[in-house]
């Protein structure tokens, strides 16, 4: 089996929960570290789920590290209210057994990419780009080396989930996110115009709760919390599941749509911020370097995550 490696920046976050669970149980993937950053919740609190989470699905062999606390330029933002004020909703916070390893998240992204061979390694990101960023910042050599990013953030015929016209990974750190489309790698996006048709229906829930394992119910418990509360925010019986979406891909990009663009991203109106600007139009673009994500396969997506889990 050809495996493919992979580094996972997120900061969990109950549909991270989701995403990293897949990452978990997928054989396919030779997991080689996890780095947290401040989003949902703060750096202290992500590392912490990251752990937690790394514990229940018995994977203590991939290190976690902590990284951003901040965004490049802005006050830190959350989104507690739709992931609890912990971060993995009604899941109790325990003290994980193993500690994060040591070192700065965007020092090890680059330590480990650059220690393997060119286009090796792909990046899964969850949050908002921060370590992303502070890693090509400190290796500029990074953006030849890596092999996809694959950003779970954006929106466009969907409108936004943070404000009217952007995502909440994009919109906490839009400089980042800038400048990680700037660098020249290979940036697929998986925005809220895929996302949004990756529901947790009743249905898939159901059947994630009868596989019985501890990675199962964790990941259901998450889809359960999301139920709950956009059922009252937002008034959908069905949430979207985003972030387990660029692991889907990487691990069956046939379950996605993909479609050549450039992406640029609004950093200076606070009416606007975050917004990604998605332009498939070469005449107008020029070249296009980046990929979105139009469709999206969500019977396939839960299959991955029911196997995954089992």
């Amino acid at each position: 089996m050809n495996r493919q490696s992979l580094i996972i920046d997120c900061d969990p976050g109950v549909d991270d929960a989701v995403g990293l669970m897949l990452a978990f149980g997928s054989p396919e993937l030779e997991l080689l570290a996890i780095t947290a950053v401040g989003g949902n919740v703060p750096v202290e609190k992500t590392a912490r789920n990251a752990r937690m989470l790394r514990q229940i699905a018995g994977r203590e062999d991939v290190p976690v590290f902590m990284g951003a606390a901040r965004p490049l330029r802005r006050e830190p933002a959350g989104a507690g209210e739709f992931h609890g004020a912990e971060g993995l909703g009604d899941l109790t916070p325990f003290e994980p057994e193993a500690p994060c390893a040591e070192g700065h998240a965007a020092d090890a992204i680059v330590a480990l990419v650059m220690a393997r061979p060119e286009r090796s390694v792909a990046l899964a990101v969850m949050g908002p780009l921060t370590n992303v960023a502070l890693a090509l910042r400190r290796e500029p050599g990074l953006a030849e080396r890596l092999g996809p990013v694959a950003v779970m953030g954006g929106a466009r015929a969907e409108g936004g989930n943070i404000t009217a016209s952007a995502e909440f990974n994009i919109w906490a750190d839009p400089e980042a996110a800038a400048e990680v489309l700037a660098s020249g790698c290979d940036v697929v996006l998986f925005g809220l115009d895929a996302t949004h048709q990756v529901r947790a229906t009743e249905q898939r829930i159901a059947a994630l709760e009868a596989i019985g394992t501890a990675r199962a119910d964790t990941s259901a418990a998450m889809m359960r919390f999301s139920q709950r509360i956009e059922r009252k925010i937002v008034g959908w019986d069905a949430p979207p599941v985003h972030d387990p979406c660029p692991v889907a891909w990487l691990l069956k990009p046939g379950l996605f749509e993909l479609a050549p663009c450039r992406i640029a991203v609004e950093t200076e109106s606070e009416l606007t911020r975050g917004h990604t600007a998605v332009e498939f139009r070469e005449a107008v673009a020029g070249r296009l370097p980046h990929r979105w994500a139009t469709t999206a396969d969500a019977d396939g997506v839960f299959a991955l995550i029911g196997e995954a889990c089992a």
